[in-house]
């Protein structure tokens, strides 16, 4: 049996996400990833919930000192979590 055309796993998979229109998807799970690896531990274990609605990530916290110091950073935050996502899906981050 020949070998037809190879290709790698990774360009496979992009077509995939690609052709299922799974892009925005991909994004906001890699937010919710990002969101314990680039503020840490601490903070990761402050926050209650999070989710993605109309481009705003909304995190519920639980202290009220952390929410404060987060919404300090808030615009950077948003930067760093678009960049770790890959993709422009964020436009602001609500802390409750």
């Amino acid at each position: 049996m020949e070998r037809k055309k190879e290709k790698k796993i990774g360009s496979i998979l992009d077509e995939f996400v690609r052709a299922n229109n799974l892009q925005k998807g991909l994004a906001e799970y890699r937010i919710s990833k990002g969101w314990s690896e680039l503020l840490g531990r601490s903070v990761s274990m402050a926050t209650k919930s999070m989710f993605i609605k109309d481009r705003k990530l909304i995190v519920k916290l639980h202290s009220s000192v952390m929410r404060n110091e987060l919404s300090m950073i808030r615009s950077d935050l948003t930067k760093r979590l678009n960049e770790y996502a890959g993709a422009d899906i964020l436009d602001d981050v609500i802390f409750r």
